[in-house]
């Protein structure tokens, strides 16, 4: 963990990102660390301009006056918050790499559908999830009409709900449970560890459950789950932990459990393809079906 950096919030400009800003507003407040607010100007393409090698910028001017009044809108509403803003030019996923790795935490947002259909993951939140060396939270936040200026409005989230995190007993890592305790800690909640039976069924295993995602069998024998969680338990004694074992798909336990959470924590092995860097399928199920705001942490 890293206590003294500050919580990140990438914006693009969209309604949902406001939303998103909120979360982070008040993670950064949980954290007791300032939040930084990052927009990445999007490039306008007029036609064929493409072809002809041609980028005309977004209007430099107009999206500083947007991102002052986002800050502006957070300040009031969360006056003892240290708020910085800044707008970087430059291609969007190498900008919030950047950013992300000067920071505890980079937040991201992403427009939800419906609980049938989930929600919208955009390239540049993918991508910056796979690679990025730091936690990064997605929040899934719903678009609405809303008054005036001050646009930043709550996120769809249960408050007074449990952190929830998947955890393999055979490849545990202790970057996701710490993070997962220290997150519960924070907001006075439980916590919720959801953990696999040891067997497999339609083809996903057990071990999956922390993010590993198909990173090939288990090479030692699983730890007892009350040997992995002690340590954290006499770190954080003031954290009600709840076990609850599962057998079946990994994903869909971990979005079962994210209707009612305050958050959902997952890992994700620091691998990459050969097409590049791969959240894997428990990690893209809980991006894209959680209603919780997810936090998926790299770990080795």
């Amino acid at each position: 963990m890293s206590p003294n950096l500050p919580v990140v919030v990438g914006l693009d400009g969209r309604r949902e990102s406001l939303v998103t800003a909120e979360w982070a507003a008040r993670e950064a407040l949980l954290r007791g660390v300032p939040l930084r607010l990052v927009h990445v100007p999007r490039q306008a393409f007029p036609p064929y301009a493409a072809l002809a090698g041609v980028v005309v910028p977004a209007d430099p001017q107009r999206s500083e006056h947007e991102l002052e009044l986002v800050r502006a809108s957070l300040s009031r509403r969360h006056p003892s918050l240290d708020i910085t803003a800044e707008q970087i030019a430059g291609e969007a996923v190498t900008v919030l790499l950047a950013a992300a790795a000067d920071a505890g935490l980079l937040v991201l947002g992403s427009r939800g559908l419906g609980r049938t259909t989930g929600f919208l993951l955009g390239s540049v939140s993918r991508l910056v999830t796979a690679r990025a060396e730091r936690p990064v939270v997605l929040v899934r936040s719903f678009a609405q009409e809303s008054q005036g200026t001050d646009r930043c409005a709550a996120p769809p989230e249960t408050s007074d709900g449990d952190v929830v995190v998947g955890v393999d007993l055979a490849r545990p890592d202790d970057a996701v449970l710490a993070f997962a305790f220290d997150a519960a800690s924070r907001r006075g909640a439980g916590l919720r560890v959801v953990h696999g039976c040891g067997q497999e069924i339609e083809g996903i295993s057990a071990t999956e459950l922390t993010g590993v995602n198909g990173g090939g069998p288990a090479v030692a024998p699983e730890r007892p789950l009350a040997d992995l969680l002690r340590p954290w338990q006499d770190k954080f004694p003031d954290v009600s932990v709840i076990e609850q074992a599962v057998v079946g798909q990994a994903g869909s336990h971990l979005v079962d459990a994210s209707r009612t959470a305050a958050l959902l924590v997952v890992g994700r092995a620091a691998r990459h393809a050969p097409v590049g860097a791969q959240i894997g399928p428990v990690t893209h199920a809980a991006l894209h079906y959680a209603e919780s705001p997810v936090a998926v942490i790299p770990h080795d």
